[in-house]
């Protein structure tokens, strides 16, 4: 069986290979994402929380690296929602990737800016419901990822998506190297999105702690947090992450659940990892994928790489070469 790659949005964008850097926040750095979208992918930029004077320092760093499109991932949840857009719309960026809410009051100026808007999406009613609010794409994430999460894994998601919507689906979740890309093409996405395989590139500047940790885990290695209270989030096994997994049996417990403890717990876990490397208190965000990564490399070698063994899988010419 072979497929035919057709991706309007990528060809668009210039892009050698259709392969989407995950948006993670403090990770996905403007250098990372400069990387990637040099090397022919599309890189994204992961802004969490962060104001907007944060994000115009990463796009900026990125410019600085590259002059190929890359991307931003918005949270749209968070409270300086308006002067990230703000940011994104200044610097002209060419991409949005969104999460956690509904980018329909902001997709008005973000078209007539030129620029593509790409949600992430957990389940085929979200990816029903963008699709009629007017996006250029969605992002079908399985619960296999890092992060944040729902309850649908890739394999069960990705076919149903498609079939459900006609815009690009580009597919997200426990994708680390050819055979996962293959497999994506194969259940009738239109491009894949990786995060967990580049924690380990050169490029990445996550601290060395998280890198080692990522090359050390095992199949069994990640565990979801968040299961009781809501907001689930997928990350490697430690200290944390067992406390706060045993501390949210405690909560539902008591007759008027007091979250003081698992909000202190959760504040700040995801930059001590990410940048302090805090083995026992950081919250390692990756995802289902981390036992397959045994290497750091530079990106365009994990992208040739990928790539390659994809386009071999699904019978069809490596044009990248």
């Amino acid at each position: 069986m072979t497929v035919e790659i057709n991706n309007p949005i990528f060809e668009k964008l210039g892009m050698k290979y259709p392969i989407v850097e995950g948006g993670m926040t403090w990770a996905g750095t403007g250098a990372l994402a400069a990387a990637v979208s040099e090397a022919g992918g599309l890189g994204f930029i992961g802004t969490g929380y962060w104001h907007g004077d944060d994000v115009r320092r990463e796009i900026k760093r990125a410019k600085a690296l590259t002059d190929k499109p890359f991307g931003v991932n918005v949270m749209l949840m968070s409270r300086h929602i308006r002067e990230v857009f703000d940011v994104i719309l200044e610097e002209g960026v060419k991409v949005v990737a969104t999460g956690a809410g509904d980018p329909s009051p902001f997709l008005d100026e973000l078209h007539a800016a030129g620029i593509t808007v790409m949600p992430v999406v957990p389940s085929v009613s979200l990816a029903k419901m963008m699709e009629r609010k007017g996006v250029d794409a969605v992002i079908a994430e399985g619960m296999e990822s890092g992060g944040h999460i729902g309850q649908m894994t890739t394999m069960t998601l990705i076919p149903q998506v498609v079939d459900a919507v006609s815009i690009p689906v580009i597919a997200a979740g426990g994708i680390g190297d050819g055979r996962g890309v293959a497999a994506a093409f194969m259940l009738g996405a239109s491009g894949v999105q990786m995060g967990t395989r580049f924690l380990t590139a050169t490029e990445s500047e996550v601290h060395e702690n998280f890198k080692k940790k990522i090359l050390k885990a095992r199949d069994i290695d990640t565990i979801v947090t968040g299961n009781l209270l809501g907001s689930r989030a997928r990350v490697l096994k430690n200290k944390m992450a067992k406390e706060f997994v045993k501390n949210e049996v405690n909560e539902l417990q008591k007759p008027k659940p007091d979250y003081e403890t698992i909000e202190k717990l959760e504040s700040g876990t995801l930059r001590a990892a990410v940048q302090e490397g805090d083995k026992d208190h950081g919250a390692f965000m990756a995802g289902q994928i981390s036992g397959l990564i045994k290497d750091e490399k530079p990106v365009a070698d994990i992208l040739s790489d990928i790539w390659a063994q994809a386009t071999d899988l699904m019978g069809i010419p490596d044009t990248t070469k």
